[in-house]
């Protein structure tokens, strides 16, 4: 039988969420990241893609859920769900389509409303038609502060190391929110985690209460 070390502990829920327009390439850069493990969940309701994933940041399980916004970009404005609750944000551009390069600042400025504190990145996919456009200048991410990738989803150049720098900020941004409404959040949530352990001790001694024979 395994010990108890044996058995991982989830120690935090992060949810990063992917822009970007139509077909630059959100859904393969995660597929390339997950490989076999990835198996996307519908979400009906907004026509949304969930994908989950089990990471270690910091010797800690951390539960990921990544958010696509499954074609829902081709109606400019994304529901505000799928913002809500996220510590994390991915920007893609296809290297190969100036246009949604220029869209970036749209992007960026929608996420800003909802989410005005949360890490972001920005990322250039496809570089692998073109290698020569990693010699380029792009200004966005500068000017806006954000980190920059070179990648490529379709031979996995800077896929795996972007990803796991993106689920370490969203882990930092979790347990150091920087928007009260999270704060807030993150308040009522370990009230939660308190009562429930409370509730679990209370019952636990009215175990013992009823049965003098246990230890």
């Amino acid at each position: 039988m395994a010990g108890d070390d044996d058995v991982p502990e989830l120690e935090q829920q992060v949810k990063i969420i992917c822009l970007g327009d139509s077909a630059v390439g959100k859904s393969k850069l995660m597929q390339r990241f997950l490989l076999d493990e990835y198996r996307p969940q519908p979400i009906s309701t907004y026509a949304l893609n969930l994908y989950k994933h089990i990471a270690k940041v910091a010797n800690k399980t951390v539960a990921v859920d990544f958010w696509d916004t499954a074609g829902q970009e081709r109606f400019q404005k994304m529901h505000p769900s799928y913002y809500h609750n996220a510590h994390a944000c991915i920007m893609v551009f296809d290297v190969q389509r100036k246009i949604t390069y220029k869209n970036l600042s749209n992007w960026y400025t929608e996420l800003r409303e909802y989410r005005p504190e949360i890490p972001c990145c920005v990322v250039a996919n496809k570089i692998d038609v073109h290698l020569e456009v990693t010699q380029r200048s792009y200004n966005f991410a500068k000017k806006q502060g954000l980190p920059f990738y070179f990648v490529s989803a379709a031979d996995g150049t800077n896929v795996v190391k972007m990803f796991r720098e993106m689920i370490k900020r969203a882990m930092e941004y979790k347990q150091n929110p920087r928007d009260f409404v999270d704060e807030v959040m993150q308040e009522l949530e370990n009230f939660k985690l308190e009562k429930n352990d409370a509730t679990s001790d209370s019952e636990v001694d009215k175990v013992k209460r009823e049965s003098p024979e246990l230890p």
